[in-house]
This record gives C-alpha cells, structure tokens and sequence, in this order.
C-alpha cells in the first residue's frame, strides 16, 4: 500500500515510523502532560518529528490499507489515541492557531506554533 499511496508523506516505511514515532511520543512514563512540537524540517522524513504529523501518516493509512490490515492497525492506534488524548490538554483556540482543526489529535496545546 505504502508503495502505491499517491500521498507523498506515505512512502515504503512511513507507517513504522509514524507508528514508532506515535508511541516514543507517549512512552514517558508518569502523569505529567506532554505538549506535541512542529518539526523543524516539513521534508516527509523530518516531518514525522511533529507527533501530529505522524498521527495524520498514520490516518492516511487507515483510509488506504485492506479491512483485515485497517482492522489490525486501527487497534493499535485507537489504543495510543487513548492515551494521547489522557497525556495532552485540549487548546481552546486550536481553530485559529491550527493548520488542521478539523482532526482531534490536532486540537491539543502545543509547544510550538503551527507553521503553514
């Protein structure tokens, strides 16, 4: 799939390190909120340093990939969905700071500014 996909930010491997990245971001252990950082580079490897970035990769696959195979990673996912949406606050003022308002996991505060 990844080899097919038309979306230049999936490309052979990006889903492993969307999904690596997704949970490197979420591995702290304790209680303490976590606040995602915009990458510095917006290049398709580079970009997977934002978590949101990674979060989106990993939508973009989900939309693409064969039931079975959506079923599988759709699991995994849901599971850190939970957990991301327990470790960050929610921004009340996402709609005008973000790209993406319209995604959840992007409507969480953050360190940086979204850059357009």
């Amino acid at each position: 799939m990844e080899r097919l996909s038309g979306d230049y930010y999936v490309f052979p491997g990006a889903t492993v390190r969307a999904l690596r990245r997704y949970k490197g971001f979420l591995q702290p252990p304790g209680r303490r909120p976590l606040y995602p950082q915009d990458a510095h580079c917006s290049c398709r490897g580079c970009s997977l340093d934002d978590v949101r970035h990674a979060r989106d990769v990993l939508e973009e696959v989900l939309q693409q990939l064969p039931s079975r195979s959506r079923a599988e990673l759709k699991r995994q996912v849901a599971s850190l969905d939970a957990v991301y949406l327990g470790r960050t606050l929610p921004d009340p003022f996402a709609d005008r700071r973000q790209r993406r308002a319209d995604l959840w996991w992007r409507r969480r505060l953050t360190v940086g500014g979204e850059t357009m």
